[in-house]
Protein backbone atom coordinates (compact mmCIF):
# COMPACT_ATOMS: atom_id res chain seq x y z
CA UNK A 1 0.00 0.00 0.00
CA UNK A 2 3.08 2.20 1.01
CA UNK A 3 4.19 1.48 -2.37
CA UNK A 4 1.04 2.34 -4.34
CA UNK A 5 0.86 5.82 -2.79
CA UNK A 6 4.61 6.18 -3.39
CA UNK A 7 3.92 5.51 -7.15
CA UNK A 8 1.05 8.05 -7.28
CA UNK A 9 3.63 10.82 -5.51
CA UNK A 10 6.38 10.11 -8.16
CA UNK A 11 3.55 9.92 -10.71
CA UNK A 12 2.38 13.38 -9.92
CA UNK A 13 5.86 15.24 -9.16
CA UNK A 14 6.17 13.76 -12.78
CA UNK A 15 3.33 14.97 -14.40
CA UNK A 16 4.06 18.37 -12.18
CA UNK A 17 7.19 18.88 -13.66
CA UNK A 18 5.91 18.31 -16.89
CA UNK A 19 3.24 20.97 -16.95
CA UNK A 20 5.56 23.73 -15.94
CA UNK A 21 8.26 22.98 -18.59
CA UNK A 22 5.49 23.01 -21.43
CA UNK A 23 3.92 26.29 -19.23
CA UNK A 24 7.46 28.08 -19.50
CA UNK A 25 7.24 27.47 -23.99
CA UNK A 26 5.94 30.27 -25.89
CA UNK A 27 2.20 29.36 -26.64
CA UNK A 28 2.92 30.24 -30.36
CA UNK A 29 5.65 28.73 -31.20
CA UNK A 30 4.81 27.38 -34.90
CA UNK A 31 7.09 25.32 -37.02
CA UNK A 32 5.70 23.65 -40.50
CA UNK A 33 5.58 23.08 -44.22
CA UNK A 34 2.97 23.69 -46.52
CA UNK A 35 2.02 24.36 -50.26
CA UNK A 36 0.49 27.84 -50.73
CA UNK A 37 -1.63 29.08 -53.24
CA UNK A 38 -2.67 32.70 -53.15
CA UNK A 39 -5.07 34.04 -55.75
CA UNK A 40 -5.20 37.93 -56.00
CA UNK A 41 -7.49 39.59 -58.68
CA UNK A 42 -8.21 36.33 -60.40
CA UNK A 43 -4.13 34.95 -60.86
CA UNK A 44 -3.06 32.72 -58.83
CA UNK A 45 0.31 32.24 -57.69
CA UNK A 46 1.60 28.87 -55.95
CA UNK A 47 4.74 28.22 -53.82
CA UNK A 48 5.79 26.32 -51.18
CA UNK A 49 6.30 27.44 -47.54
CA UNK A 50 9.25 26.75 -44.79
CA UNK A 51 8.20 28.07 -41.58
CA UNK A 52 9.00 28.94 -38.13
CA UNK A 53 8.30 32.31 -35.47
CA UNK A 54 10.19 35.25 -36.92
CA UNK A 55 11.64 33.69 -40.02
CA UNK A 56 10.06 31.86 -43.18
CA UNK A 57 11.13 31.17 -46.96
CA UNK A 58 9.10 31.05 -49.84
CA UNK A 59 10.36 28.96 -52.60
CA UNK A 60 8.06 30.38 -55.70
CA UNK A 61 6.61 28.14 -58.39
CA UNK A 62 6.09 31.25 -60.83
CA UNK A 63 8.61 32.10 -63.17
CA UNK A 64 10.89 35.05 -62.58
CA UNK A 65 14.56 35.87 -61.64
CA UNK A 66 13.21 35.85 -57.75
CA UNK A 67 12.56 31.75 -56.88
CA UNK A 68 13.32 32.34 -53.49
CA UNK A 69 12.55 34.83 -50.84
CA UNK A 70 13.75 34.71 -47.36
CA UNK A 71 11.74 37.05 -44.61
CA UNK A 72 13.79 37.77 -41.15
CA UNK A 73 11.79 38.91 -39.00
CA UNK A 74 14.24 38.57 -36.35
CA UNK A 75 16.76 40.94 -38.37
CA UNK A 76 14.28 43.06 -40.03
CA UNK A 77 15.63 42.46 -43.23
CA UNK A 78 14.41 40.32 -46.83
CA UNK A 79 16.75 38.28 -48.35
CA UNK A 80 15.69 37.54 -52.89
CA UNK A 81 17.34 35.07 -53.79
CA UNK A 82 18.35 34.58 -57.81
CA UNK A 83 19.49 31.21 -57.98
CA UNK A 84 20.37 31.04 -61.58
CA UNK A 85 22.69 34.19 -61.14
CA UNK A 86 24.22 32.93 -57.68
CA UNK A 87 22.91 36.53 -55.97
CA UNK A 88 20.92 38.21 -53.73
CA UNK A 89 19.02 41.48 -52.91
CA UNK A 90 18.50 42.50 -49.84
CA UNK A 91 15.18 44.67 -48.73
CA UNK A 92 13.87 45.79 -45.21
CA UNK A 93 11.00 43.93 -43.66
CA UNK A 94 7.66 45.13 -43.77
CA UNK A 95 4.54 44.16 -41.80
CA UNK A 96 2.58 43.56 -44.73
CA UNK A 97 5.11 40.59 -45.52
CA UNK A 98 3.55 38.49 -42.91
CA UNK A 99 2.29 35.50 -43.18
CA UNK A 100 -1.53 34.87 -41.97
CA UNK A 101 -1.09 31.98 -39.77
CA UNK A 102 -2.47 32.43 -36.64
CA UNK A 103 -5.91 31.81 -35.76
CA UNK A 104 -6.63 35.37 -35.34
CA UNK A 105 -6.55 38.13 -37.18
CA UNK A 106 -4.35 41.24 -36.74
CA UNK A 107 -7.03 44.15 -36.10
CA UNK A 108 -9.44 41.65 -35.19
CA UNK A 109 -13.39 43.21 -33.79
CA UNK A 110 -15.53 40.19 -34.41
CA UNK A 111 -16.17 36.48 -34.85
CA UNK A 112 -18.92 34.69 -36.12
CA UNK A 113 -18.92 30.83 -36.38
CA UNK A 114 -20.84 29.65 -39.86
CA UNK A 115 -20.36 26.25 -40.33
CA UNK A 116 -18.38 23.16 -40.55
CA UNK A 117 -15.82 21.87 -43.25
CA UNK A 118 -13.38 18.89 -44.00
CA UNK A 119 -10.30 20.71 -46.05
CA UNK A 120 -7.43 18.33 -46.69
CA UNK A 121 -8.58 15.67 -44.79
CA UNK A 122 -8.73 18.11 -41.18
CA UNK A 123 -12.08 19.13 -39.38
CA UNK A 124 -12.72 23.00 -40.13
CA UNK A 125 -14.83 25.91 -38.45
CA UNK A 126 -15.57 28.23 -40.65
CA UNK A 127 -15.70 31.84 -39.47
CA UNK A 128 -16.27 35.27 -40.54
CA UNK A 129 -14.17 37.59 -39.44
CA UNK A 130 -14.32 41.28 -39.63
CA UNK A 131 -11.01 43.38 -38.90
CA UNK A 132 -10.19 46.74 -38.42
CA UNK A 133 -6.96 49.21 -39.02
CA UNK A 134 -7.74 52.69 -38.52
CA UNK A 135 -10.38 53.67 -40.70
CA UNK A 136 -10.48 50.46 -42.83
CA UNK A 137 -12.56 47.70 -42.22
CA UNK A 138 -12.39 44.31 -43.83
CA UNK A 139 -14.20 41.04 -43.83
CA UNK A 140 -12.88 37.97 -44.53
CA UNK A 141 -13.83 34.23 -44.63
CA UNK A 142 -11.54 31.97 -42.33
CA UNK A 143 -11.43 28.27 -42.13
CA UNK A 144 -10.03 27.07 -39.04
CA UNK A 145 -8.35 23.27 -38.25
CA UNK A 146 -9.76 22.20 -34.95
CA UNK A 147 -7.10 19.17 -35.06
CA UNK A 148 -4.32 21.37 -35.65
CA UNK A 149 -5.79 24.62 -34.84
CA UNK A 150 -3.89 25.96 -37.91
CA UNK A 151 -5.71 28.53 -40.32
CA UNK A 152 -6.06 26.48 -43.88
CA UNK A 153 -8.25 29.39 -45.72
CA UNK A 154 -8.49 33.02 -45.49
CA UNK A 155 -10.34 34.70 -47.83
CA UNK A 156 -11.48 38.86 -48.71
CA UNK A 157 -15.47 38.42 -48.47
CA UNK A 158 -15.55 39.87 -51.82
CA UNK A 159 -13.54 37.26 -52.99
CA UNK A 160 -10.18 39.25 -54.32
CA UNK A 161 -7.57 37.60 -52.13
CA UNK A 162 -7.78 34.27 -50.95
CA UNK A 163 -4.51 32.08 -49.64
CA UNK A 164 -4.90 28.25 -48.95
CA UNK A 165 -2.51 26.00 -47.43
CA UNK A 166 -2.21 21.83 -48.75
CA UNK A 167 -0.55 19.36 -47.71
CA UNK A 168 0.19 21.21 -44.23
CA UNK A 169 2.68 19.59 -42.03
CA UNK A 170 4.02 20.44 -38.32
CA UNK A 171 7.17 19.59 -38.00
CA UNK A 172 10.56 21.26 -37.09
CA UNK A 173 12.23 22.57 -40.16
CA UNK A 174 16.03 22.89 -40.42
CA UNK A 175 18.24 26.38 -39.77
CA UNK A 176 19.71 26.19 -42.99
CA UNK A 177 16.66 26.72 -44.84
CA UNK A 178 16.60 30.90 -43.49
CA UNK A 179 20.17 31.19 -44.17
CA UNK A 180 21.70 32.51 -46.88
CA UNK A 181 24.04 29.79 -49.45
CA UNK A 182 27.35 30.59 -48.68
CA UNK A 183 28.05 30.89 -52.67
CA UNK A 184 25.50 33.55 -53.55
CA UNK A 185 26.58 37.32 -53.74
CA UNK A 186 24.78 40.56 -53.26
CA UNK A 187 22.96 41.99 -56.42
CA UNK A 188 25.39 45.05 -55.33
CA UNK A 189 28.41 43.40 -56.25
CA UNK A 190 27.09 42.13 -59.88
CA UNK A 191 26.01 45.54 -60.82
CA UNK A 192 29.17 46.98 -60.26
CA UNK A 193 30.67 44.81 -62.56
CA UNK A 194 28.64 45.48 -65.05
CA UNK A 195 29.12 48.67 -64.65
CA UNK A 196 31.98 50.39 -67.36
CA UNK A 197 34.95 52.37 -65.19
CA UNK A 198 34.46 55.95 -66.58
CA UNK A 199 36.56 56.78 -69.98
CA UNK A 200 39.34 59.48 -69.26
CA UNK A 201 40.37 62.22 -70.77
CA UNK A 202 41.25 62.20 -74.49
CA UNK A 203 39.97 58.71 -74.43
Amino acid sequence: MVGFFAMRETRFIFLLACSLLFTGLPAWALEFTADQVTKIDGRTHKAIIYYRDQMWRIEHHSMGPVNVSIVRKDKQVVWLLLSRMKHFKTLPYSPEQDLRVSEQLDGEVSRQEIGTEVREGHPTILYEVTTKQGELVEVYYQWVATDIHFPMKLARKDGSWIVEYQHVKLRSVSDYLFNLPLNFHPLEDFKKQETPEPAGPGM
